[in-house]
């Protein structure tokens, strides 16, 4: 779930709302000089009767002092009068009973991060409680709409802060709701199913109220209301990940206190407005990324001095990046992927970006070399320049950027292979290595002084058209956990070293021109082998989401199955038997080679495999019964290879269809329409029979004339090498 953030009215630093009403609004709390009332303790008790799970706090309540003052998570004023009920991450399970509301001077509550469910009684605990002026029942499962609540006099509801995230409400926002809350600071309906147009009334009460509005996550629709320009004193406003359609209402750039401003995956189109852009003076956090935006980036951009991160990707932007984001010299994030700028990034000096960290300009079409002003934003740690059309070789310069982690320059033109292993070695903190499709036709290095590398995890050399062999250099790479070597056309044997890596379970290296035996010792490596599924691979290789195509992304660890694919290569002789070692693997991928013999039985060991393809072999004999024991298989291909017998009935096998079994004419089922014991597979035996016996015949044949054949083939090849 999303992390939700508020500023306070004074500017501080953005900070949990779930924690604001203890952190901001807390009073400095007199000695307790009295108990509380017996009518207090009552409504404390009535609530606590309406949980049905509460980890022994009604026990602790009922065993402990007279005085609920005492009681864990209430705190009384001097008067012995409940001022604060604070139970978040207590485990509650039931209902919020409306007793609560009889707690006359109750001023902050938090029942957050429970499992409360039913609805909340919103107007019960605002009637009674005259003072009540924070809420926060985030992270729970309520339900239910919120009702409108009546006036309250002149003053409006005291309430300040209410955060009603994370939970389960419906329906449209309550209008006159808001109309009524004349003193509301900050509001946190993030993360429900609130449906409709957004409200427009939060500022017409009060414009010098409202500073946080959260309503990001929820199914929000209509354009953005105009009259959030009137909220003079609004700094944070979130509304991302809703529905929402049309442009940027002009009016919004009125509120000039706004220092967060965030509307990504919408249906937003338009242009940024630079001349209205300059308003937002104050804006540091500037997110509209995942809309139908369009044109260029104004040159305005410069005059956000404090700004620190901005968010324009999956857009339709296009043009040149403007030089005058050299000004905005407080940028620490920048995210342009997946739009159409283009031009050369020399028109940015980057030099002055100095607290920059991470850039991503994937999916673009930038053109020209990488610029050395880059080469000075030395705490960078992520840099994507991938999908572009960037060429040239990397600079020795790239080892300043002492904090790099994360480097993807994938599908480019850069050339020069063993020079960018050369100066990337030098960048001790590198955790992800994406230059795939890149140094088109050029020989893999087999340098050995290529070291270094001491934090690599993730390594793609994938789409290079490399030839050569796999490098010897790679063994050193001791804490490598995915390896991506596809679709080159490298050669020679798969090397028995690839065992010796502890913490690889990502191998791919298919498509190429390997040969010789899959080796037995591959068999072992340490995490295929372990009955542990779990990767360890480090959470820095995320800090860019990892893609596999435009529309599909790695986000977390466990994304990445365990997996070993040796696919179309030229590898021969026998799938090897210690193949039952691979307690983990999650995919299994040989085939389109020229593997021979049976399938292994002790593949029924692998009972974490979803994948198995062992298409386009030469693979005989029958499919192992046991395989049906395999309960995660989702993918299974034994295709064009020459099996004979039944095919396995029961658990998955009940899913596959006849393509997971076509090009094998002795295989029978029901499946591939060729039922066990009829005609049909009876003349395929007959005629393998057959076959066979020409087979001994012709064997007998030749073992009695082979001396004569030999004798022969010396005397005429004499004539012409002698």
């Amino acid at each position: 779930m999303q992390q939700h953030t508020l500023a306070t009215k004074s500017k501080q630093t953005v900070m949990p709302l779930s924690g604001f009403a203890l952190a901001v609004l807390v009073l400095s709390l007199a000695s307790h000089a009295r108990p509380c009332s017996d009518q207090e303790k009552s409504s404390l008790l009535r609530f606590i009767a309406g949980i049905s799970q509460d980890s022994g706090l009604a026990m602790s309540w009922r065993n402990g002092t007279t005085s609920c003052c005492s009681w864990e998570g209430i705190t009384c004023d001097g008067d012995g009068v409940v001022i604060d009920v604070s139970l978040p991450n207590r485990g509650l399970h039931g209902l919020i009973s409306p007793a609560l509301g009889e707690l006359t001077g109750l001023r902050h509550l938090n029942l957050s991060h429970n499992s409360l469910s039913g609805e909340l009684p919103l107007e019960q605990l605002l009637s009674s409680s005259s003072g009540l002026v924070a809420i926060d029942v985030s992270f729970n499962g309520l339900e239910g709409e919120l009702r409108e609540l009546p006036s309250s006099g002149t003053h409006g509801w005291p309430l300040q802060v209410l955060n009603i995230s994370s939970n389960l409400f419906i329906g449209e926002f309550p209008s006159d709701t808001w109309k009524a809350m004349s003193n509301l600071v900050a509001l946190n309906a993030s993360n429900n199913s609130f449906h409709g147009r957004m409200a427009s009334s939060f500022c017409n009460s009060s414009p010098a109220s409202v500073a946080i509005l959260d309503v990001s996550y929820n199914k929000f629709s209509g354009c953005i209301p105009a009259g959030l320009g009137n909220c003079s004193a609004l700094e944070v406003l979130k509304a991302g990940n809703n529905m929402l359609s049309g442009a940027l209402p002009d009016e919004l750039f009125n509120a000039s206190s706004l220092e967060y401003l965030s509307f990504p995956n919408n249906g937003l189109h338009g242009i940024l407005d630079g001349a209205r852009l300059t308003n937002l003076r104050n804006l540091v956090h500037l997110d509209v990324g995942g809309n139908w935006l369009n044109g260029k980036i104004p040159d305005s951009i410069g005059d956000l001095r404090r700004l620190e991160v901005l968010h324009l990707d999956h857009n339709d932007m296009s043009g040149e990046l403007p030089s005058a984001f050299s000004n905005c010299t407080n940028l620490i994030v920048i995210d342009l992927r997946n739009n159409y700028f283009s031009g050369e990034l020399t028109k940015v000096n980057f030099s002055t970006l100095i607290n920059l960290k991470m850039l991503d300009l994937l999916y673009n079409s930038f053109t020209g070399t990488i610029p050395d002003s880059i080469y000075s934003c030395s705490n960078l740690n992520a840099l994507r320049l991938s999908d572009n059309k960037l060429h040239g070789q990397l600079s020795p310069r790239i080892a300043n950027l002492k904090s790099l982690v994360f480097l993807s320059a994938s599908f480019n033109n850069f050339t020069n292979i063993t020079n960018a292993l050369h100066v990337l070695k030098d960048c001790k903190d590198l955790a992800v290595l994406i230059i795939a499709s890149n140094f088109k036709g050029e020989v893999m290095p087999e340098d050995e002084t290529i070291d270094g590398f001491q934090n690599l995890q993730f390594l793609s050399l994938s789409d290079c058209s490399l030839s050569g062999k796999i490098p010897l250099w790679l063994s050193k790479l001791k804490n490598l956990e995915i390896l991506l070597l596809q679709n080159n056309q490298l050669t020679g044997p798969v090397p028995v070293w690839i065992k010796s890596f502890n913490s690889l379970f990502y191998l791919d290296i298919s498509e190429n021109n390997l040969t010789g035996d899959i080796p037995a010792d591959l068999m072992e490596m340490p995490m295929l082998t372990t009955e542990n599924t779990t990767s360890h691979l480090d959470q820095r290789v995320f800090v860019l989401l990892i893609y596999r195509g435009p529309s599909f992304e790695y986000r977390v660890a466990t994304a990445f199955p365990k997996m070993l694919n040796l696919g179309y290569n030229n590898l021969t002789g026998v799938i090897p038997k210690e193949i039952g070692q691979l307690k983990s693997v999650a995919i299994l991928n040989f085939s389109s080679n020229s593997l021979s013999g049976e399938i292994p039985p002790q593949l029924h060991s692998l009972t974490n495999l979803q994948v198995l393809d062992l298409s386009n072999n030469h693979l005989t004999g029958a499919i192992p019964m046991g395989l049906n024991i395999l309960h995660f298989l989702a993918t299974f291909n034994v295709s064009n290879n020459d099996l004979e017998g039944s095919i396995p009935t029961g658990g998955q096998f009940t899913t596959f269809t006849n393509s997971s079994f076509g090009g094998n004419p002795k295989l029978c089922s029901t499946i591939v329409d060729r039922p066990c014991g009829s005609a049909e597979v009876y003349l395929v035996s007959k005629i393998s029979t057959e076959k066979m016996d020409r087979r001994i015949a012709f064997g007998i044949a030749f073992s009695s004339f082979f001396g004569v054949g030999v004798l022969y083939d010396q005397i005429v090849l004499s004539k012409y090498f002698g």
